[in-house]
Formats: structure tokens, sequence, C-alpha cells
């Protein structure tokens, strides 16, 4: 299985929920996570899609830590059977 594989089904997860998980992409803002993910009720956070046991880098951790530090939620997705999960936790808090 790889990232892509992961990323369509995370896509159809988020928008069977009622959401959209828009590609997000920074010129000159290099790191930012993969996903924009944003939920009914304002709910909104930022997803990294990795192939299976892969870790974000430096420069992408980096970038979770600032975007936390503003109040975001991040979340790391690198298996299937995390999907579920993740989006009830972003549904709900």
């Amino acid at each position: 299985m790889d990232e892509k594989y992961i990323e369509q089904a995370f896509r159809k997860a988020v928008r069977d929920s009622g959401g959209i998980a828009l590609k997000f992409v920074s010129p000159g803002f290099s790191g930012v996570p993969d996903r924009l993910v944003l939920m009914p009720h304002g709910k909104i956070a930022f997803v990294e899609v990795k192939a299976p046991g892969k870790k974000p880098g430096a420069l992408q951790l980096s970038r979770h830590r600032l975007l936390k530090q503003f109040g975001f939620r991040v979340y790391t997705l690198d298996k299937i059977d995390d999907i579920g999960g993740m989006i009830d936790e972003i549904r709900t808090t």
C-alpha cells in the first residue's frame, strides 16, 4: 500500500463525513501538511499523509509545531485503519 492509496481513502472518508480535504500547497513555505481538512461547524485540521511506516521529515515536523502553536490540529496519517478515528476526532473537538 502506498501514500497515494491512503490519501485517496482519506479524501473519500472526509467527503463521506460531509467535509472536504483540500490539497494544501504553499509556494515559498515548504513543509506544510498535504491536506487541509474542512468539516461542518468550522472544524479545521491539517493532515500529513505518509506511506505506511514513514515519518515526517525535520522541516515538516517544524511546520507541524508552528501550526500547533497557532492552535490548529495537525495529524500524520500512515495507516488506513486510523482514518475513521481521525475524522471523528476532527469532527468532535
